[in-house]
């Protein structure tokens, strides 16, 4: 027999790319119906304690020993915990069902993820609001508990902005994805001090983190992006571009606080990004003036005048107040709480 490989057809590697993309597809929607197979599991046993705790004393130990039995019949089964069982009631307390809950968010998102939202969060709106993002933008739990932490359903559209009214239609919508208020950059690992140069650097080396912080979708085009105009020569401090708008985003660093002349300056980068890189596909760049603080009515005044769509965002390093930081569980709790070892 040969030993030589057969001569294979002209789209077989078309062919095998396909398969590849259809074999990775169904696995991710098996381990899809396999999760919500899961959580709707734990929010049935959770509705059944809350039932079985209207009429009788089903306390701490009850549900110790109630753990105790089920990992004894179901060894091969992780999860069965007394504290597990303590956040599966709470998760049949705070989602409705039963023929609905596999419909919901919750049942859409890991046991981990749901566990962050019934610890870190009181009001159940937002445990929705920040489920369905989750869900949306396929947010890892690190990413969850610091868009909670760091209060994104606060911040999300805050920024002081003219994106309306300079793009009529698509300007609140997009507000709402680009224009936070104030940018959390507590991942820098910088002091309050820190200049222009040196917040562009640790961004720079932080890219991951600080295209999240500037919302989902944001991809990096370059930093100190030169443009020449007429001889005279200008730097962008960093460009970004917003994929699901198809659209530059031009950001300006202000280490002090916020003066109209800033926007002068950014509005002229705008023009000149539109005039000079934008292609006719893409949609009018915006820009987004980052400062370390502002004045609103300053702010408001500047933004009336600008002729392209911008915003004003201030920054700070500290995420939440350290009376509250200390109030979250650890990560380290949260992995106690899943029981993943299962002693």
């Amino acid at each position: 027999m040969s030993s030589l490989e057969p001569e294979l057809p002209t789209d077989y590697a078309t062919t095998l790319a396909s398969l590849k993309t259809l074999v990775a597809s169904a696995r991710l929607r098996a381990q899809r119906v396999v999760n919500a197979g899961m959580i709707e599991l734990y929010w049935r046993i959770g509705r059944m304690i809350l039932d079985r705790q209207q009429s009788e004393p089903w306390g701490s130990k009850v549900l110790g020993r109630l753990a105790d039995d089920l990992r004894r019949e179901f060894p091969e089964m992780k999860g069965f915990s007394r504290r597990n069982l303590y956040y599966m009631r709470a998760l049949a307390e705070a989602w409705d069902g039963p023929d609905g809950f596999v419909q919901t968010v919750s049942a859409q998102i890991s046991w981990s993820h749901n566990v962050a939202l019934l610890d870190q969060l009181r009001d159940q709106d937002l445990r929705e609001w920040y489920a369905r993002r989750a869900v949306r933008h396929g947010w890892s739990l690190s990413v969850l508990e610091h868009q909670i932490a760091s209060r994104l359903h606060e911040r999300e559209g805050s920024a002081p902005n003219n994106l309306e009214a300079r793009l009529p239609g698509e300007g609140t919508a997009l507000a709402r994805e680009v224009a936070k208020d104030p940018l959390v950059l507590d991942f820098l690992g910088l002091t309050p001090e820190a200049d222009e140069a040196a917040i562009e650097e640790a961004m720079t080396l932080r890219m991951a983190q600080t295209l999240m912080e500037f919302g989902t979708g944001m991809a990096f085009a370059g930093r100190q992006v030169h443009l020449e105009v007429g001889g005279d020569d200008f730097y962008i401090d960093l460009l970004l571009y917003h994929i699901p708008t198809d659209r530059y985003v031009v950001v300006e660093l202000k280490a002090g606080k916020f003066k109209p002349e800033h926007l002068g300056q950014l509005n002229f980068y705008v023009s000149v990004v539109n005039d000079k890189i934008r292609l006719s596909r893409q949609r009018p760049a915006v820009g987004i003036l980052v400062c370390g603080s502002k004045n609103q009515h300053t702010v408001r005044y500047a933004l009336d005048g600008a002729a392209q769509p911008l915003a004003v965002a201030s920054y700070t390093y500290e995420a939440l107040p350290e009376a509250e930081q200390q109030a979250l569980p650890s990560p380290e709790a949260i992995v106690t709480a899943l029981d993943l070892d299962d002693e």
